[in-house]
């Protein structure tokens, strides 16, 4: 029987506790540095509180130490490792490998999509280096997923919703290159969601302020039995700079999508953790945070249109019909005159008639679509979620036991001095009351005798007691993984090194040249600033392209009939900044040369 876990985001521990609520199996979250997003940090003692929270569930914790590391941070990123070990972390995300030869406590590691993961010699070097899971990069086709799950013998994490990077992750450069902000340092400034003017190669604009590079967000809801069927055990959910609503509504969506597999599969499949999620609302992915939806490269092919050009922001849901609406709701629409998305908050809507603050004249045929649901934000504010732990008791003359469905059971002897009763008692109602705990009540047994009477005070003292033994009983039982050992003897895929891998400090360093790698180019981030912005280079490589999301690739006859104006070489401006793109159409891949 295989784990599935659903992976969910937090920025804080007020998220971290909702995703758990909501179903989250596992939860992702920053420390006080070193995390991909350097806004989403959070103190030790936060992530302390996170982890006793979770582990009731049997929850697991996994923060993100999975940036670059610089030669006198060492001693500062050993010591946080083995403050999160102390708090019971259960895993380290990690992108650089001097990690793996710092003086740490033997955490699990996890190896962070930004180690680019797209082939299966990848994802064998990784394992053999000592990490328990890997996350795999997010341009992966579900043939090229089962290939690698079937390959290692490590937990496969995919991503499944939420913003996609055009880059190959952990390869994009532009951000340090353009502004001295590196995306491997956690700093990225988003050059992929500027707008940018397309030229060819005669300077003539194609065209203008549109956002060529920002991709729609990734959707694999439909995709889930797929993934399961192709080997992943883990189910990674986007946004870590998310609001707790996308944060709720995503978890619990992904969770009932997860859970009818398991439901219909209970021999081949189950949670990583336990408790039954209620929701009391229901989920639909497309009300929160969405640049429209694409599943990718999920199909092999790609998704013909996986760009959202006219807008990077929110996109919202389809309005089939202005009845849909609600007074206070938040719409955009596409208008052609301006050739811009445009948007407006409603006043009211009244006999088929949208009433705005300002007069608006919506365009013929218009898409309408809502980006703020003002019932469904009442509705998100109110408590969406409770998460329990099904426990059964067994009273009997000499005491109660209780077991409960993470395996677990405890017994106190029954000590006060028992009593004759008139009648026979009524005791479950007292074992039902469990509101104010983490447990429901399961099965309840009563195997005293018959006129045995005990006040409701002991009994409901009793209870009391049995489930705080049951809660230690769990922590002093929880299970963690451990690091895994390193093959010393694996050699690495390639025997050069370019700064695209990213070798930052003397123990990444001497950790691929342990493994073979003889000639080794640093990485950007410790280049002088001045031969990092005037030698020229590719910063981003992507299996996104350009010409084929406007209908003009190569590879297609008749692609290459509806541009003829797309001479090369191709170049994108935005302010100060220019990039050539070249096409590597054997290998399907868009470089983005700053």
């Amino acid at each position: 029987m295989r784990e599935l876990e659903l992976l969910a985001p937090a920025s804080n521990k007020e998220i971290a506790k909702e995703a758990i609520l909501h179903g989250a199996d596992a939860v992702y979250i920053g420390a006080t540095s070193h995390g991909a997003r350097s806004k989403a940090c959070n103190s030790i003692e936060d992530i302390a509180e996170i982890v006793l929270f979770a582990h009731q569930y049997r929850a697991r914790v996994y923060v993100t130490v999975n940036t670059l590391v610089y030669d006198d941070e060492i001693v500062k990123v050993e010591k946080l490792i083995g403050q999160l070990y102390r708090v019971g972390v259960d895993a380290i995300i990690v992108q650089d490998m001097g990690i793996l030869r710092m003086n740490l406590p033997p955490i699990e590691l996890h190896a962070s999509t930004q180690c680019d993961t797209r082939t299966l010699e990848k994802a064998i070097f990784l394992e053999k280096s000592g990490f328990s899971q890997i996350v795999l990069a997010r341009e992966l086709s579900l043939e090229e997923i089962r290939t690698i799950c079937e390959g290692v013998h490590v937990p496969i994490e995919c991503f499944i919703h939420g913003a996609l990077c055009v880059s190959y992750s952990g390869r994009c450069q532009a951000s340090e290159k353009c502004s001295g902000r590196s995306a491997n340092r956690g700093e990225c400034s988003q050059m992929c969601r500027l707008p940018y003017i397309l030229r060819n190669g005669k300077d003539e604009v194609i065209l203008k302020d549109r956002y060529l590079l920002s991709l729609s967000d990734f959707n694999a809801s439909s995709h889930i039995g797929e993934l399961i069927e192709a080997g992943v055990s883990s189910f990674k959910i986007e946004g870590r700079m998310k609001d707790v609503d996308y944060v709720k509504n995503v978890t619990a969506a992904y969770r009932k999508k997860i859970d009818d597999i398991i439901n219909r599969f209970p021999e081949k499949y189950c949670r990583s953790s336990f408790g039954k999620v209620n929701h009391f609302f229901t989920p639909v992915l497309e009300k929160s945070f969405n640049r429209g939806f694409t599943d990718y490269f999920l199909n092999g092919k790609g998704d013909r249109k996986m760009a959202s050009i006219f807008t990077p922001k929110s996109l919202g849901e389809k309005i089939d019909s202005i009845t849909e609406l609600h007074n206070g709701d938040g719409i955009s629409y596409y208008n052609p005159s301006t050739e811009e998305y445009e948007g407006v908050r409603i006043n009211k809507v009244e006999n088929g008639r949208i009433v705005t603050a300002r007069k608006i004249t919506f365009p013929k045929n218009v898409e309408l679509r809502r980006t703020f649901d003002h019932e469904w934000q009442k509705c998100m504010e109110r408590k969406t979620a409770e998460r329990r732990i099904k426990v059964d008791f067994v009273l009997d003359e000499s005491g109660i036991t209780a077991c409960d469905e993470r395996g677990l059971q405890v017994r106190i002897p029954l000590t006060c001095e028992k009593q004759v009763a008139k009648k026979p008692m009524e005791i479950r109602h007292i074992f039902e009351k469990l509101g104010n705990t983490i447990y429901y009540l399961g099965e309840f047994k009563n195997k005293l005798n018959s006129f045995t009477f005990i006040p409701a005070s002991v009994l409901t003292s009793l209870r009391r007691d049995v489930l705080e033994l049951l809660d230690k009983e769990n922590l002093s039982t929880y299970r963690f993984g451990y690091r895994r050992k390193e093959d010393k003897g694996i050699e690495y895929l390639d025997n050069n090194l370019e700064s695209r891998d990213n070798v930052a400090n003397r123990l990444a360093m001497d950790f691929y040249k342990s493994h073979g790698v003889k000639n080794i180019e640093l990485a950007l981030e410790v280049l002088p600033r001045r031969e990092v912005k005037e030698k020229e280079r590719v910063v981003m490589t992507t299996r996104y392209c350009l010409r084929r999301e406007l209908g003009c690739c190569k590879k297609n006859p008749q692609d290459r009939k509806l541009y003829s104006r797309l001479i090369e070489p191709l170049t994108i401006t935005s302010g100060p900044t220019t990039f050539r793109l070249e096409f590597d159409c054997k290998n399907c891949e868009m470089n983005v040369i700053g």
